[in-house]
């Protein structure tokens, strides 16, 4: 497992001894106090810190998800929440149903409730500052649908890539490497997107934009103005009702003959508190193209423009600044897997096959991904915003260039305890 270690010693011990055995240096704890007794007889503390890769993110909002596609269940645990927030499962559960399989013809008929339990960090309805445990129980599992996928490698899937990092997989719905983790994901950007809201009336909004060959042409949808209940009016999620219709017909096509098909999720921010991200290698953009990239079947990202920016020259491609009605400067623009057929694949012991995978599979991934776009987006602006509050709000801003980041809502208030 791929670990960044370092040793830091006490105040006042001595470095260790080279005897030390390097087993001890690939201990798997977070942070691990240790004595040693060296041969000079001479007490040696020290303090090895094993930062593990993979299923924690953020800083200062951070989430950590578990569980797996067919085991127990699957959900989260969010540290770093500010305390006195008003926060219910009920809030949390709006935007799993928008993620559970089984809730249209165009997704995985596999059946879930999705149904959320909070079962710490929140006390009389309001958050206490302490991690937040939310647990989601699987309820339709199928383990036998994948018995040939116990010898063999579905191509595009994650499969051989568990076995040659781990040595071991989990077989039965890919394990991890399912969008059912997802849960974890969807259920603390609930909780980032009603802090972003209260605290700077930021909003953020995703919908499907393409859906293979079909593709919603530019400025149909108004960014300023399109609302939650226009993306939900339909199966898709497009907001444009007759471009709606195409994209759900090309997906029913590819459903009945058991292929599939990809598209594009575009997500907006409105009232972005200003200042978030760091220069050059934590920049807002970065952040948010990795927070994106890490979803289930993601290859590309873009922002603004994208690399539709490229053939537009460089005055074409700036964005002006003005100052609106409120005196505010603003910029005038915004520029800057799936199904498996019969397929020729290998077996764990090299040899070559035709796999037919079976389970339940989504013939478009795209319409659920909508809230899985809005929560990786919404936890990358809160981590920033708490980012931003710590640093460079300690002190009195300076207001000539700068500007409360709670702005739209000065009169944010915490529930009353």
């Amino acid at each position: 497992m791929a670990s960044s270690i370092t040793s830091k010693p006490f105040l006042g011990a001595t470095t260790l001894n080279s005897s030390v055995s390097s087993d001890v240096r690939r201990l798997s704890f977070s942070s691990l106090p240790i004595s040693v007794k060296p041969k000079t007889n001479t007490k040696v503390c020290c303090i090895i810190e094993i930062q593990a890769a993979g299923s924690t993110f953020g800083n200062y909002f951070r989430v950590t998800t578990f569980g797996e596609s067919h085991g127990g269940g699957v959900g989260c645990i969010v540290d770093g929440c500010p305390p006195r927030i008003p926060l219910s499962e009920a809030d949390l559960q709006v935007d799993l149903d928008r993620r559970r399989p089984g809730q249209s013809r165009i997704t995985t008929p596999r059946k879930e409730t999705d149904t959320c339990r909070i079962y710490s960090g929140v006390s009389e309805g309001v958050t206490t500052g302490t991690p937040i445990h939310v647990f989601v129980p699987n309820t339709d599992q199928r383990g036998h649908d994948y018995k040939e996928m116990s010898i063999a490698y579905r191509p595009s899937h994650a499969d051989a890539t568990y076995d040659m990092k781990y040595g071991v997989r989990v077989v039965q719905g890919g394990g991890r490497s399912s969008a059912r983790e997802t849960i974890g994901r969807v259920a603390p950007g609930a909780i980032a997107k009603k802090i972003l809201k209260q605290f700077s009336g930021t909003e953020v909004l995703a919908y499907v934009s393409q859906v293979h060959e079909v593709v919603l042409p530019d400025g149909s949808v108004d960014h300023d103005t399109v609302t939650l209940d226009q993306i939900e009016s339909n199966i898709v999620r497009c907001p444009n009702p007759e471009y709606a219709e195409k994209m759900i017909a090309a997906i029913d096509a590819v459903r009945t003959g058991g292929d599939s098909i990809g598209g594009v999720v575009t997500c907006i921010v409105r009232n972005a508190p200003r200042g978030l991200g760091s220069p050059v290698f934590d920049k807002l953009e970065a952040e948010l193209a990795k927070a994106v990239m890490s979803l289930p079947a993601t290859k590309g990202f873009e922002f603004g423009s994208g690399f539709a920016g490229t053939f537009l020259t460089g005055s074409q491609h700036n964005d002006e600044f003005f100052t609106d009605e409120h005196g505010r400067i603003r910029t005038r623009t915004n520029r800057s897997g799936g199904i498996q057929r019969k397929q020729h694949t290998v077996t764990r012991e090299k040899k070559e096959i035709e796999l037919i995978a079976r389970g339940r599979h989504d013939p478009c991934v795209v319409p659920r991904a909508v809230p899985m776009v809005e929560a990786m987006v919404a936890l990358v602006l809160v981590d920033q915003l708490l980012a931003q509050y710590a640093q460079c709000n300690l002190f009195p801003i300076n207001p000539e260039l700068q500007e409360p980041l709670s702005l739209n809502f000065p009169n944010f208030e915490l529930a009353n305890i």
